[in-house]
């Protein structure tokens, strides 16, 4: 997986994100409203379409876009 995928998938996933709008540097919690409903629906994401669990610390510890796709790249089977 190459993160200018994950990016363009995590587009799709949230329509409140305008498609382009996200960098690897980005700070995904200030691109758009984030909310508890919005760290449930990524930890689904994640572990539907990479087969990786992350969890709300996963997601309390990560700030860039970035951060998330390395987490999700370590654990990647």
């Amino acid at each position: 997986m190459k993160i200018e995928d994950f990016i363009t998938r995590l587009e799709e996933e949230f329509e409140d994100i305008t498609p382009g709008t996200l960098k690897p540097q980005s700070i995904y919690r200030e691109v758009f409203e984030w909310s508890s409903i919005n760290a449930l629906i990524l930890i689904a994401l994640v572990k539907t379409e990479y087969d990786v669990v992350i969890n709300a610390e996963d997601i309390a510890t990560s700030k860039t876009v970035e951060d998330l796709y390395n987490i999700i790249q370590a654990r990647v089977q």
